[in-house]
């Protein structure tokens, strides 16, 4: 079962990621991503897309051209779980062609 992170937590994990930034009153946690083209931010998409069916976990994207501005939240805790911060990696690494 998955749990809604304390603020603490929420605290730590923010600690773990770059550029991304705590919204909704901490209820969520947003990152705009920026690529050189539509293909290189489709494939990201794409690699993401596979991530969240894996993970049973869906974010909340929009894209236009080269940028891709994703919100991550845990909607059945109603606010960040540890599957946000783990899929957020994920995207950081999917981002620099890791």
């Amino acid at each position: 079962m998955v749990e809604k992170l304390s603020d603490a937590e929420i605290e730590s994990a923010m600690g773990e990621l770059g550029g991304w930034e705590l919204i909704k009153d901490g209820g969520a946690i947003r990152k705009s991503f920026q690529f050189k083209n539509f293909s290189a931010a489709w494939a990201f998409m794409s690699r993401a897309a596979l991530l969240a069916e894996k993970m049973n976990h869906h974010p909340e994207w929009f894209n236009v051209w080269n940028k891709v501005d994703v919100t991550l939240n845990t909607h059945d805790v109603g606010g960040l779980s540890e599957l946000d911060f783990k899929m957020a990696k994920r995207m950081d690494q999917y981002s620099s062609g890791a």
